[in-house]
């Protein structure tokens, strides 16, 4: 029933990533995995910016009015948020953030779902993505991992190859 669960409304909004560059991580964002930077968010007193990533529908536009452009943003669901702590560009001894996935473990990855897996890896090939997991390889079949400029891993899969690996 709708209106009747107290958490009726909540959005699963945004993962927040921390990036070494913005620029490099904004183009990987948006020209490989194709979403759109939707508001970016500039905190100067505290020197970080904030990058909000995602997919618009083929009718959606962004609203121009800033006040509802933020409501907008936040209101979405399954966005990227790039935080950029200012410096770490072009700071030479910045070893980088911990991906999560090696020792000690915690943060896995993203998922990105695609229309064809094998048709979007081959495009990553061509763009020299790093990947962590082809999707002919292992015992999951139909399914990537490749790497963000950060070394974030992205799942690549499609629903409709997922159907038969947890059928």
């Amino acid at each position: 029933m709708a209106g009747s669960s107290p958490t009726d409304g909540f959005v699963m909004n945004q993962t927040m990533l921390r990036v070494r560059d913005p620029k490099v991580s904004v183009d990987f964002y948006s020209n490989v995995l194709g979403m759109t930077l939707l508001d970016r968010y500039d905190f100067e007193a505290m020197q970080f910016s904030l990058y909000f990533m995602g997919y618009l529908g083929a009718d959606e536009t962004i609203p121009a009015d800033a006040g509802e452009r933020a409501q907008w943003v936040f209101g979405r669901p399954a966005l990227i948020e790039l935080t950029h702590n200012w410096g770490t560009e072009s700071d030479a001894d910045f070893a980088g953030y911990h991906d999560g996935n090696a020792q000690p473990q915690g943060f896995g990855h993203i998922g990105v779902s695609v229309p064809d897996v094998y048709a979007a890896c081959e495009r990553f090939e061509q763009l020299g993505i790093e990947f962590v997991k082809r999707p002919a390889a292992g015992k999951m079949k139909g399914l990537a991992f490749i790497k963000d400029p950060d070394g974030y891993w992205i799942e690549i899969l499609s629903p409709q190859g997922l159907r038969a690996i947890v059928a």
